[in-house]
């Protein structure tokens, strides 16, 4: 009897604690979002991230609400004995968070920690080749995306990539935007978007695009979108992603339907921060 008691109290106690974990978690989050933003963080950010400045006071202090949380609740580890600075990590943040503005997002709940590299690092990559031949290879990369808990950067890519803001390459919006569209649990260039509805336009859109910039990369035409987003689709939504925040006016220009998909589903309109 006593035994039973216990186990029923037990289990209570697991169902109150699930109930009101995402409450908590909320609370925690509205206080540190309100807590005041370090004048040194600030100018930190203000001096590697160009486009900081270009932002409303609005996207702002929302930026910096995100970035607080996202310090709290993610891991930085350094790799090949690199020690892991407050500049780094404020960086990192402060790029990943554009993707999380005007309160979409929940902080990519499946990512843990965030492993930094001083450079390019090396892994053994397993290629079919065929006739069930494989082909082992050591390829260089510069950044990586699990589905499960971690993303992969190289800092000295980083630091390229926000000093050179307007070339559409970034390895922290390339690598979270995978993180948004593996939040499903799947990497196929598709996020959760907020209606049932916008799925079947979404997949219209990017599709045709997607095949355009197949076609067009065969035929030596000019791309805004870098070849590496003919990879296949979940490339195609993270490199459109880096294009969006990047280089908005020429992807209006040059595919209007996706940077409307995108600036609905990021919440955004980047031409105005030019």
């Amino acid at each position: 009897m006593i035994k039973t008691i216990l186990f029923f109290l037990i289990l209570g106690l697991i169902i109150i604690g699930i109930l009101f974990n995402p409450i908590l978690v909320k609370r925690r989050r509205k206080r540190l979002k309100y807590r005041p933003f370090p004048p040194l963080w600030n100018a930190i950010i203000e001096n590697n991230l160009p486009i900081y400045p270009c932002l409303s006071p609005n996207e702002l202090r929302q930026l910096q609400g995100h970035i607080q949380v996202f310090l709290a609740e993610k891991q930085f580890i350094g790799c090949r004995e690199l020690q892991v600075t407050e500049e780094m990590k404020l960086t990192i943040a402060a790029v990943a968070c554009l993707l999380l503005l005007n309160e979409r997002g929940q902080y990519f709940p499946r990512l843990r920690s965030i492993l930094v590299y001083p450079n390019a690092y090396f892994v053994e990559e397993t290629t079919s080749i065929g006739n069930y031949v494989v082909e082992e290879r050591r390829v260089a990369r510069l950044g990586e995306s699990w589905t499960t808990d971690q993303v992969l950067l190289s800092w000295e890519q980083v630091k390229q990539d926000t000093n050179n803001w307007r070339d559409g390459r970034n390895v922290v919006l390339h690598e979270f935007a995978h993180q948004l569209d593996q939040e499903d649990g799947k990497a196929e260039g598709v996020p959760i978007l907020q209606r049932n509805s916008d799925y079947p336009i979404w997949a219209k859109v990017m599709t045709e695009a997607y095949q355009q910039l197949c076609n067009d990369l065969l035929q030596g035409v000019k791309t805004v979108m870098d070849s590496y987003g003919a990879t296949n689709p979940a490339e195609f939504f993270a490199v459109a992603t880096e294009t969006f925040f990047e280089k908005p006016h020429q992807l209006l220009c040059k595919h209007p339907a996706v940077y409307e998909q995108l600036q609905r589903y990021y919440q955004l309109d980047p031409v105005q921060w030019a």
